[in-house]
C-alpha cells in the first residue's frame, strides 16, 4: 500500500512539474483559420499545427503535445472537416512539443505517419537525441513510422504536394515543409533555433550538430518563400498577423518574405 502511494505521489509530481515547465500558450486554444487555399492553421496559440485539406483526405503537420490532441481535433472540426479524414501525419521534428500527440492521433484516425529518416528512430523509441542539457522535450509516447522520408522527398495526397527539406541541428531530422498554394510558396520552418542549453561543441550524443546547423541556414536562405509559417506561431508573429487577417480587404498578412529573411538572419 505504501509503495502504491509513493508511486502515485511520484506520478502526480511528474505531471505537475512537466506542466509547469510548459509555456501557457502551448495549450491555449486559438481560432483555427485559413492561411491560403487549402492550407489551414489548427494549432494552439503557439504550438503550430497545419491542415492541408484535399478531396481524398487531409495531411496534418505536427501533433504537438498529448494534451493538444483534443484541441487539434476541435479546430479541424470547427473548420468543417472530419478529424477521421486525416490520412497522413507529418511532424517538424522529434521533440515532445511537436510529436508527443502522434500516437494518439494515429490511434484515432488510422493516419499514415511519415517522418524524416534521421528522426524516425527517436519517434519510434519515444526518446529524442540529446542535443542540449535540458531534457524536458526528449521523452514522448513512441509512435510507429510508416515511411522514412529523405531530404527533398515529396508527399502527395488529393492533388496537394508538400516537400520535406532536411534542416538539421535542432534535431538530426528537423524538417522544413514547403508547398505551393494558390501560386504562392508556403514555407513551414521546422526550427533553426539554438535553444538555451544546446551543446554545440564536443556533443558526444550529437557530434555533427554544429555542421548540421550550418547546413540548415544555407538551405533556409535558398528556399523561395511567400507565406512565412513555422512550427511555433511565435516564429512568424502569428497572433498579430491573424488579427490583421480578420480585417476585411488588404493583402494576406501571412505573405511575408521580408519577415522570413529577418527571422532566418537573426
Amino acid at each position: 500500500m505504501k509503495s502504491r502511494l509513493l508511486i502515485c505521489l511520484f506520478l502526480w509530481n511528474f505531471i505537475h512539474v512537466t506542466q509547469a515547465q510548459q509555456p501557457s500558450d502551448w495549450l491555449e486554444p486559438f481560432a483555427p483559420h485559413k492561411i491560403a487555399g487549402n492550407l489551414y492553421y489548427v494549432g494552439s496559440k503557439d504550438l503550430a499545427s497545419y491542415l492541408i485539406a484535399t478531396p481524398e483526405g487531409h495531411i496534418l503537420i505536427n501533433s504537438s503535445l498529448e494534451e493538444s490532441v483534443p484541441l487539434i481535433r476541435a479546430s479541424i472540426e470547427k473548420l468543417g472537416f472530419k478529424f477521421s479524414d486525416v490520412k497522413i501525419l507529418l511532424i517538424s521534428h522529434a521533440h515532445s512539443d511537436h510529436c508527443a500527440g502522434s500516437a494518439e492521433i494515429i490511434k484515432q484516425t488510422k493516419a499514415q505517419h511519415f517522418v524524416m529518416a534521421e528522426d524516425a528512430d527517436a519517434v519510434e523509441s519515444g526518446g529524442a537525441v540529446k542535443s542540449r542539457l535540458k531534457a524536458s522535450y526528449l521523452k514522448f509516447p513512441p509512435a510507429k513510422v510508416d515511411r522514412r522520408l529523405k531530404d527533398g522527398e515529396e508527399v502527395t495526397l488529393g492533388g496537394s504536394t508538400v516537400v520535406a527539406h532536411l534542416t538539421p541541428g535542432h534535431t538530426p531530422g528537423c524538417t522544413t515543409w514547403t508547398m505551393k498554394v494558390d501560386g504562392l510558396n508556403a514555407v513551414i520552418i521546422g526550427s533553426p533555433n539554438v535553444n538555451p542549453g544546446y551543446i554545440l561543441v564536443d556533443n558526444k550524443d550529437y557530434p555533427t550538430i554544429a555542421s548540421d546547423y550550418e547546413k540548415t541556414f544555407r538551405v533556409l536562405k535558398a528556399i523561395p518563400v511567400d507565406l512565412f509559417l513555422g512550427a511555433h506561431g511565435g516564429y512568424y508573429d502569428m497572433t498579430t498577423k491573424h488579427a490583421r487577417f480578420l480585417v476585411a480587404g488588404g493583402d494576406n498578412p501571412f505573405i511575408d518574405p521580408a519577415g522570413y529573411a529577418r527571422y532566418v538572419a537573426n
